[in-house]
């Protein structure tokens, strides 16, 4: 039996999308995540990053051994997200890392690493109520593998958001399989297709991760993944540049085959995400354009930008070629 939460939302708290993304779009060249976030919640929301101690297929031999090529969770954790503290400390830790700067604000729990979806639902239904009961935390945001998501699992999550809000995100990282077999990812984007479309269905709002540069892929294969992930019933984007990170396959792969790879600028990258943007559903929320990894754990050295900084360089761009998200994205 799951444990049952407290209803501290109405079913009003899902409010038109479409009404605030044309708002959005009328302020800004892009639909950024802080201006859905302020007009979608009315106050300031924070995620804080959580480590629940799971594992992921692509580890452990259910689908594959090694993980993703380009995988060290460590690269993006939080120093206060660790599996050896329960998920209340973690999220007390959190609160404490965010709060100097915004006393009242609420929280996102994010399940962030690895394959947060990857256990049996009774197992599953603790880890994340153990969050919801927190009273700063008003919802949860749920990252995990296109294959690893059960009908079951989708009908749990649309009883929460009666209550709380819930985000699925998908890793899907790449619209080609010739990609994603190279990167070891253990299943098609067919896969993720099925997946989006059966959360989207559900009525759980639904995100993705892409990855833009990843080895063998083209100038054009990059923008065709804007038009295909277009295609599907998405609320949000989030966009990463590639990075390499120490101790990875892709790492070894770099030293063995460097002509395998293309490194961007921070210029180039900014005109590929404004190329990539304008091809790209008007209504999908862009939550992130870049990730930052610990410096001392990237083989490639990056830009030495701030996101603040890489987002004014970007809008400052889109500017000066007088465009916008969606400029040529064309529905079915």
């Amino acid at each position: 039996m799951f444990i049952c939460v407290k209803n501290r939302m109405t079913n009003t708290f899902f409010v038109s999308l479409h009404r605030m993304n044309n708002q959005q779009q009328r302020n800004r060249r892009y639909n950024d995540y802080p201006s859905f976030s302020r007009n979608y919640f009315g106050e300031r929301v924070q995620k804080i990053s959580i480590n629940a101690g799971f594992t992921c297929p692509n580890r452990d031999g259910t689908v594959g051994r090694g993980g993703c090529t380009f995988c060290n969770n460590q690269s993006f954790n939080p120093e206060y997200c660790s599996e050896e503290r329960s998920i209340t400390e973690q999220i007390e830790q959190g609160i404490r890392f965010f709060d100097h700067k915004y006393k009242t604000q609420k929280y996102l729990a994010y399940f962030q690493a690895y394959t947060n979806t990857y256990e049996p639902l009774e197992k599953l239904a603790v880890k994340y109520e153990e969050a919801l009961r927190h009273p700063k935390v008003i919802g949860l945001v749920i990252g995990t593998r296109p294959d690893c998501m059960s009908k079951e699992l989708l009908h749990y999550f649309n009883t929460l958001q009666k209550d709380y809000y819930i985000t699925v995100e998908y890793g899907i990282e790449s619209t080609l399989d010739k990609t994603l077999e190279f990167i070891n990812r253990g299943h098609s984007y067919n896969t993720s297709v099925t997946a989006v479309t059966l959360t989207a269905k559900a009525g759980i709002h639904t995100g993705a991760h892409l990855i833009l540069g990843l080895p063998g892929e083209t100038h054009r294969d990059i923008l065709d993944h804007a038009t295909r992930i277009s295609k599907l019933p998405l609320h949000t984007i989030k966009l990463h540049q590639l990075q390499l990170i120490k101790g990875t396959r892709m790492a070894v792969q770099f030293k063995e085959h460097p002509e395998w790879f293309r490194f961007y600028s921070a210029e180039e990258y900014i005109e590929l995400a404004i190329d990539f943007l304008e091809l790209l559903n008007p209504e999908f929320v862009v939550e992130r354009f870049i990730s930052q990894s610990p410096t001392e754990l990237l083989v490639n050295r990056m830009w030495g930008l701030k996101n603040f900084e890489f987002i004014h360089k970007l809008e400052k761009r889109l500017k000066e070629r007088n465009t916008w998200q969606g400029r040529y994205f064309e529905s079915d």
